[in-house]
């Protein structure tokens, strides 16, 4: 026997739903047995605990840093982490002094790297390059060591004439030049570079210690980049080169800047023709101009990694320090809540799950059969989604983001009460089974999707406004009404349009919910009317008592007039 149309819309919205959860379960099984993935969320740091690490600020003697500048760090710091995935991590800050990064787990280096690294980023013009020596050599061709201790204060420190630009060699003092040749590359003398004045030359290294500068004063801030991203590096033609980089837009003022320079590099020559990017005190490249660049839009090269690349951008793009911090200490703590609480609200939901599968089955019977089987979908749906975002992006499910789960219940099963009460009311107005499900399904779909917006974009604003814990349940509150759209539209009405041609249900089981005559239909089928309900003699009788002292003037006269035609 062919199949109906309907009976084939039904099985191919069932056919793409199971490709669907196929699809999610192949992706996760990938993550498992390659990236490194897991069959279960990653928990949040009020469920599994994790590694708390205090930064202290970097000051020189005297200095004290200031509540506005712990409040931008804060905010820094937060935005580096958040960037990875809802990490449910907690920045705050200590007695005005530290700052207290709480992650959940063992965070990676890169995440550390995003947190400790100041990432301030300078642009340089070169004066001098050359390779870390010991020794000088003369105007005869004789090296000679370079001499050690303290710089002869006889050697004057002022230029003879003032520098016109970046790239004037009359900043190189007498003493400006011993100390580039004493200058060693060590951690410890980096780390000094790393809070030279900005109008000043700077001497520094490269991050391999193999090449020595003195460069200019800095000609544009890394306050001056709009955006950075990390991208391949593309060749003219348009292929990739395998090789990662970190791509730089600037603002108005920077792109300016960056233009002045790069044309004014692209007439000298030698190491002056170089334009050193300084990052936290290191040279990360000093690439030659070959043109001028006033398009705006720059690339860092230099050995990237993808995930280096991405660490830095990400640095770049959510702004430096506004000081420099170290790591005072690192260690592993419990969980704030634990899994006591984790199984209480795993109860709570379940109570509400039940509560939800009695209504349904008392007040639609049979049919609440459906909305048992809606919700186990949805929950397998719900479960994978989170599971691969825990992987990939870093999520982690908190009590919050259960919380938001055991909401996403209620707004699932009400989908389905919108459906079956719109299949009711057709019913009610006399249509069939079969009819009353899909004119049910056209309009209560338009209100299915109605109420999950709103709901949606709720989410998407608490998403984006808020912090913390109140993301991770507006992640999983917005992630479960996309799945509602899904299942009622790959399952529900399939699985409605199936059952709606069983006899069950199409021949008016009592036990189906869909009962038309207990739904009180007043049409059964074309030109068949239900009959009327009947009345007592004695309702009746006084019916006609109410409705005789009800009448006006005009209907006694009129009546009076009927009957007397009548008699005669």
């Amino acid at each position: 026997m062919a199949r109906s149309q309907t009976t084939r819309k039904a099985l191919r919205s069932l056919t793409w739903l199971l490709v669907l959860i196929a699809g999610l379960v192949g992706i996760n099984a990938a993550g498992v047995i390659w990236g490194g993935g897991s069959w279960t969320p990653k928990l949040a740091l009020d469920l599994e605990g994790g590694t708390q690490i205090v930064l202290a600020p970097k000051l020189e003697s005297g200095q004290k840093v200031s509540e506005e500048q712990m409040a931008q760090a804060v905010a820094i710091i937060r935005q580096r982490v958040d960037s990875a995935g809802v990490s449910e991590a907690e920045i705050n800050t200590q007695g005005n002094q530290n700052i207290v990064v709480s992650i959940p787990g063992q965070p990676d280096d890169a995440t550390l790297a995003r947190i400790e690294a100041s990432a301030k980023l300078d642009f340089r013009a070169v004066l001098i390059a050359g390779a870390p020596t010991t020794s000088v050599v003369g105007a005869d061709g004789t090296a000679t060591p370079v001499p050690q201790g303290p710089i002869d204060p006889n050697l004057s420190s002022v230029p003879a004439v003032a520098p016109s630009n970046g790239s004037d060699l009359n900043w190189i003092t007498p003493a400006l030049q011993a100390q580039y040749e004493q200058f060693e590359c060590t951690d410890e003398n980096i780390q000094a570079a790393s809070t030279a004045p900005e109008d000043q030359p700077l001497i520094t290294c490269d991050f391999t210690n193999t090449v020595k500068y003195l460069l200019g004063p800095v000609e544009v801030s890394g306050a001056d980049i709009a955006d950075a991203s990390a991208g391949m590096v593309t060749s003219s033609t348009g292929a990739s080169t395998g090789q990662w980089a970190v791509d730089l837009s600037f603002n108005e003022e920077g792109t300016k800047a960056f233009g002045d320079v790069t044309t004014r590099l692209n007439a000298l020559t030698g190491s002056q023709n170089q334009f050193a990017i300084v990052l936290d005190g290191r040279v990360l490249t000093a690439p030659s101009t070959n043109a001028a660049i006033t398009t705006g839009n720059a690339q860092i090269t230099g050995g990237f990694t993808q995930e280096s690349s991405k660490t830095l951008a990400d640095q770049l793009k959510y702004g430096a320090l506004p000081i420099g911090f170290q790591v005072q200490s690192s260690e592993t703590i419990s969980a704030t809540l634990g899994s006591t609480q984790l199984m209480s609200g795993l109860l709570a939901g379940a109570i509400g799950l039940i509560l939800v599968v009695l209504y349904s089955l008392i007040q639609y019977r049979a049919l609440g059969l459906v909305t048992v089987a809606s919700l186990a979908v949805a929950a397998l749906l719900t479960y994978l989604l989170v599971t691969i975002l825990s992987w990939r992006e870093g999520y982690r499910l908190s009590l919050a983001g259960v919380a938001g789960l055991i909401v996403a219940i209620g707004i699932t099963a009400d989908s389905f009460i919108v459906y079956f009460e719109r299949i009711r009311d057709e019913l009610r107005d006399g249509r069939g089974l079969e009819s009353a499900i899909e004119a049910g399904w056209k309009r209560a779909f338009r209100t299915i999707i109605a109420s999950d917006t709103v709901n949606f974009l709720a989410a998407l604003v608490l998403f984006i406004l808020a912090v913390g814990n109140v993301r991770g349940f507006a992640l999983t509150l917005g992630l479960t009404t996309i799945v509602d759209l899904f299942v009622v539209a790959l399952f529900t009405h399939p699985m409605l349009q199936l059952m709606g041609q069983t006899r069950f249900f199409n021949g008016g089981s009592t036990f189906s919910g869909l009962n038309p005559q207990a739904l009180g239909a007043t049409y059964r089928g074309r030109a068949q009317f239900a009959p009327a309900q009947r009345v007592s003699s004695e309702k009746l009788a006084k019916s006609s008592k109410e409705a005789l002292k009800r009448q006006t003037i005009a209907e006694r006269k009129a009546q009076q007039s009927s009957e007397t035609k009548e008699e005669n």
